[in-house]
């Protein structure tokens, strides 16, 4: 089997995860500069801010930088279920003086999440990058096909065997297993069943098991203890995000910061009160109240409008709660260093592994 330096172009098994609204572009360029593959988010990005940052890439490195984006199906606008959700908040929205009312402009629209396309295959087809990533599956044969034309490796998530053995099926080149532990959003997309997640050492082992294809380890894994463990186990890379939380080249919050900082960090759980989809967090205010599983919440990623909306005031005024804190259960690992001392020690004593 093909070693994953040599698939990745990297000369570390060490992947920095893609953050969603934490990081961009200084972030990547950091793990790259020292042999890691650094990672870019890409699907909550406007087709004008996704062509910055990867002519940003080009302009800084020849390494190769993994680019990250979301297969998921999107679902239509329920009105109805919308309704719902916000009567579901109305005390919040009532707490800092936001109208709710459907005709109002309180509520912003945000960030889009949407799922990879043909015009995002037309962007990416001008830069052509080396490593692609999904969250959520693949997407369609043909879609696919088109980025493995120019040659770029694809990389997808795995939260079971069963996905792990459709992706190989269905056309990726290298598997992430992220395990129970990994903080953001869960990369399920066969099931719903949160009872079917398991921890990243057993979910790795059981993949291994079944498929011949390279695996990634995600998920707790937050010094260069956890990457010796994961690799001994038979991991071909290792891929982390909490512990580059703290990093100079993040974009991390003040408040995020903070409750990465306190002894709230030990307390995350897995809700879908920010977008609708499974995705591990501090646990705040919100949470204890509403969640962290509420069957009311819109399907992803509409439900993210109207909670907004509160998390924004409540910023304004000093307060992380009702903001999606996401974060893994491992924050050990987190310094505030730049991300090049981090990549390093990660990487202490892989030797010429």
């Amino acid at each position: 089997m093909m070693r994953v330096q040599e698939l990745l172009g990297v000369d570390l098994p060490i992947i920095q995860a893609p953050m969603a609204g934490v990081q961009n572009s200084e972030l990547a360029l950091a793990v790259s500069s020292v042999g890691g593959l650094g990672s870019i988010p890409c699907a909550m990005l406007s087709h004008d801010a996704l062509r910055a940052e990867l002519s940003r890439i080009q302009s800084h490195t020849q390494a190769p930088i993994n680019v990250n984006f979301f297969s998921h199906h999107q679902p239509e606008f329920n009105a109805e279920r919308d309704v719902i959700w916000r009567r579901t908040l109305a005390p919040y929205f009532s707490e800092y003086a936001i109208d709710s009312s459907i005709d109002s402009n309180a509520l912003p629209k945000g960030p889009s999440r949407q799922p990879f396309s043909d015009v995002v295959a037309d962007i990416l087809e001008e830069f052509r990058p080396q490593v692609v990533s999904f969250h959520f599956g693949l997407p369609e044969k043909a879609l696919l096909a088109r980025v493995k034309a120019w040659g770029a490796t694809v990389l997808s998530t795995a939260t079971t065997l069963e996905e792990a053995l459709w992706l190989e099926a269905n056309g990726a080149d290298a598997i992430i297993a992220q395990g129970i532990e990994a903080g953001g959003h869960r990369g399920m997309f066969l099931s719903a069943e949160l009872g079917l997640q398991v921890s990243t050492y057993s979910l790795l082992q059981q993949i291994l098991a079944r498929v011949s294809l390279p695996v990634i380890a995600t998920g707790g894994i937050s010094d260069a203890k956890g990457v010796s463990a994961a690799l001994s186990l038979g991991a071909a890379a290792v891929q982390v995000g909490t512990a580059y939380l703290l990093c100079d080249e993040t974009n991390t919050s003040v408040l995020h910061r903070q409750a990465i900082k306190s002894n709230r960090s030990h307390k995350t759980v897995i809700t879908n009160l920010f977008s609708g989809k499974p995705a591990r967090g501090i646990v705040n205010r919100v949470i204890q109240e509403l969640g962290p599983i509420s069957e009311l919440a819109p399907e992803f990623p509409h439900a993210a409008t109207a909670i907004t909306a509160i998390r924004q005031a409540a910023e304004a005024q000093g307060s992380s709660d009702f903001s999606p804190l996401w974060c893994g259960q491992n924050t050990s690992g987190c310094k505030e260093i730049s991300a090049v001392e981090l990549t390093l020690e990660l990487a202490r004593g892989l030797g010429t592994r």
